[in-house]
C-alpha cells in the first residue's frame, strides 16, 4: 500500500483497498445538503450541495468546499432524500388566522403618529 502525504487522506485512513466508485463512476453518487455552524451556539446554516458515493466522503468534500471559505467550528451532512419539505401548493398551512393578527409587530403601526408628532412639534 502507498502511503498518501495529503493530509486529508492520511487523516481519514482512506487506503487503496475501499469500496468507493472511482471518480468516472458519478452517476450513482448520492446528493448531501451541507450545514455549517460559524461559532458555537450559533444555528446551523445550509450553505450548498456536494455529491457523494456515502456520508463520510460527502463530509470531506464539504469541509473542503465550504469548511475552507470561512469560519466552521461544526458542519452536517445530511442525504438529500432524507429531507422532508412540504409542497408549495400546501402554503395556506402557513397562513396567519385572522384572529391571531394581535401576535405579529406588524399590527402596531406607528410611524404615521411619530410622523404627525414630529411635523406639529418643529417649528
Amino acid at each position: 500500500m502507498i502511503q498518501s502525504l495529503d493530509p486529508r487522506i492520511a487523516r481519514e485512513k482512506i487506503n487503496e483497498e475501499n469500496n468507493i466508485a472511482p471518480l468516472t463512476e458519478m452517476d450513482n453518487w448520492e446528493t448531501y445538503e451541507v450545514f455549517h455552524q460559524k461559532k458555537r451556539g450559533d444555528q446551523h446554516i445550509h450553505v450548498g450541495i456536494v455529491h457523494a458515493p456515502n456520508p463520510e466522503m460527502a463530509f470531506l468534500f464539504g469541509k473542503e468546499q465550504y469548511g475552507r471559505r470561512g469560519i466552521s467550528v461544526n458542519m452536517w451532512v445530511v442525504k438529500t432524500s432524507n429531507v422532508f419539505a412540504s409542497d408549495y401548493d400546501d402554503s395556506d398551512i402557513f397562513d396567519t388566522v385572522p384572529e391571531k393578527q394581535y401576535r405579529e409587530a406588524g399590527g402596531y403601526k406607528v410611524m404615521s403618529k411619530i410622523n404627525k408628532y414630529k411635523k406639529e412639534n418643529t417649528l
